[in-house]
């Protein structure tokens, strides 16, 4: 870019390193010349199921997208407070947590000011800091991936604004513990628990929002409900930050398909709840597959997704060889992740694809 039009940039805003995602199926098909119906996908954490039935029913019957969405979705905050257990004051809506993860930033952060980041984690937490002119602070987790509780303490400072804590933890698939989390609370800054992996788990510290004046919890209907095409998450906050977050946040940033689809997989639950037992329960099956592989360190999971060391192989490598068979799961080329593989649950045919092609490959 030429140096005249390098100048109106923000400084900060140049030397950023994009967020890396995962492409779309179509753009996978044409990689490696298979249709994208015989892709297996297993590099997103996205449902294999889909959306709710009830949901897609209600999506294309909807009259009016000529309209403007409810900018305060109330009536999906009033369904969200009913299915968290606190009042809707405490929730807003975002287009996916990414949104929410960029206003809270936008919220608390000004430009030097410090947020901690627990790597290997969600890449978003450090990638929205940089965008907001704030500060990384990595605090590496242990080898077991559990936090380093003393190390994240003695970094703090009073320029210290947030910290990120993904709990299951992506890509690691492990819990932080409520009592954890409560001493990171005493700390008095600002904890955002990233639970989008919660239903998977079923362990939340979304109770005590009520109780911590800073303590924020997010979650998201792309993982469970199969929306991660509709871009809907939502944030359980202090009631007094959740006005600041509708405050700044875009008049209508959650789009009408989007508060529908999500207000109709909350009343299809029954359904849902059985997606989820299949998932959890091939999750369990997977991680037994994966280890029979002596070659592979199989972490344990509460999440949709196994994380695996490759013990005397490259990662790389094997990601290249599945891909070419029409099999994606996630490689990481940083230094923490570079042995690993990280693999979301699929359907049983696709765990047996899976390992059929593993055993062919190595």
């Amino acid at each position: 870019m030429p140096e005249e039009l390098r100048r109106p940039i923000r400084k900060h805003i140049r030397d950023i390193e994009p967020y890396v995602p995962i492409e779309p199926a179509d753009v996978l098909s044409q990689r490696v010349d298979i249709s994208p119906d015989r892709l297996i996908k297993l590099d997103g954490n996205e449902n294999p199921y889909g959306c709710s039935e009830r949901a897609r029913r209600a999506l294309a019957n909807y009259q009016y997208y000529h309209l403007y969405p409810d900018p305060e979705q109330r009536g999906l905050r009033r369904a969200l407070a009913e299915y968290v257990g606190v009042s809707s004051e405490y929730i807003v809506v975002g287009s996916g947590s990414d949104e929410l993860i960029d206003l809270i930033l936008r919220l608390f952060l000004e430009p030097g000011e410090r947020v901690v980041n627990c790597p290997p984690t969600f890449g978003m937490y450090s990638f929205s800091t940089a965008v907001c002119g704030g500060v990384v602070v990595n605090v590496p987790r242990k080898e077991d991936f559990s936090l380093d509780m003393h190390a994240v303490k003695r970094v703090l400072t009073e320029d210290t604004k947030v910290i990120f804590i993904a709990s299951p933890n992506n890509p690691s698939g492990n819990v932080t513990s409520e009592n954890e989390i409560r001493e990171l609370l005493q700390t008095g800054v600002i904890v955002v628990v990233d639970e989008a992996y919660f239903e998977f788990s079923d362990i939340t510290v979304a109770r005590l929002v009520t109780q911590y004046p800073n303590l924020v919890v997010l979650r998201t209907f792309s993982k469970w409900a199969g929306l991660a095409g509709l871009r809907v998450g939502y944030g359980i906050f202090p009631v007094d930050i959740a006005k600041d977050i509708m405050k700044i946040k875009q008049p209508y940033n959650v789009n009408s398909a989007a508060q529908i689809a999500a207000l109709e997989s909350l009343k299809d639950m029954a359904y849902l709840r059985g997606v989820i037992q299949a998932i959890v329960a091939e999750r369990q099956r997977l991680i037994k597959e994966l280890s029979q592989f002596d070659w592979l360190k199989v972490y344990p999971s509460q999440a949709n997704f196994v994380l695996c060391r490759l013990l005397d192989r490259e990662a790389k490598q094997v990601h290249n060889e599945l891909q070419r068979r029409g099999i994606f799961v996630r490689y990481f080329d940083v230094p923490t992740l570079r042995d690993c593989l990280r693999i979301s649950v699929g359907k049983p045919e696709h765990t047996d694809a899976l390992i059929a092609a593993l055993k062919d490959v190595c």
